[in-house]
């Protein structure tokens, strides 16, 4: 049975990711990861970054002595992966992206975190804050939107993955993102599938950004195709 490792998106959790799980666990070895900060973990004293993340699968990695596992990394769960697969090169096996944010600039990341402000989505969005605390703990997930917000400063002053550094990547690579994505472009998401060296596309019909709102059946017969 292949490994596969679901890896979850900014402010999110493994739980996010259970369904998706539940229907791959009879033909994949299915491992679900919370980042460092996230899903109740100890939000440390030092920033989010790429590179904290990505130490957390290496280390997941390590425990479970797996080389060449394949992933699915949603949104920024795929930014790790691809992160990994240019500075690690060998740990990973296949990996399929959806809704991976990969364009970033001083705007780009100051036009997304207006929508990290925690109390703002307290007033405006009630439900969703409710959903946060529950998903990080009644006294974390707001400091888990004020350190999402500065990694994302950070990653709009200098990306962590270049141009450059796709091209680098040998592994093969799905890059898919959802057609009415309001986050992600299209534009953006064929561009890093071709810079890649074994990259390819896929546009997902009715797939807006947020994993609650794609269909389950969509994404999990993408990736059994695609993992086969």
């Amino acid at each position: 049975m292949k490994d596969l490792i679901l890896l979850h998106g900014a402010i999110g959790s493994s739980e996010q990711l259970e369904t998706i799980a539940n229907n791959l666990k009879d033909e994949y070895r299915i491992t679900l990861l919370n980042f460092t900060g996230h899903g109740g973990k100890q939000i440390p004293d030092e920033k989010f970054s790429i590179e904290m993340f990505a130490a957390d699968v290496l280390n997941l990695l390590k425990k479970s002595r797996t080389d060449n596992a394949d992933i699915f990394g949603y949104s920024m769960g795929g930014y790790v992966a691809l992160y990994i697969a240019r500075h690690y090169p060998g740990k990973l096996n296949r990996i399929f992206t959806l809704g991976t944010k990969f364009e970033w600039s001083p705007e780009i990341s100051q036009r997304e975190i207006r929508m990290l402000n925690p109390e703002k989505i307290k007033e405006k969005l009630p439900e969703f804050a409710e959903e946060l605390s529950k998903r990080h703990s009644s006294e974390d997930w707001k400091t888990v939107l004020r350190k999402t917000s500065e990694m994302m400063t950070d990653m709009g002053n200098k990306n962590p993955l270049t141009d450059e550094d796709f091209k680098l990547i040998d592994n093969e690579i799905m890059i898919s993102v959802g057609d009415s994505d309001k986050m992600v472009s299209e534009e953006e998401s064929l561009h890093v599938s071709d810079l890649l060296k074994n990259g390819r596309f896929m546009r997902m019909t009715d797939t807006l950004h947020p994993i609650e709102k794609v269909s389950i059946k969509l994404i999990t017969n993408a990736l059994k195709d695609f993992f086969k």
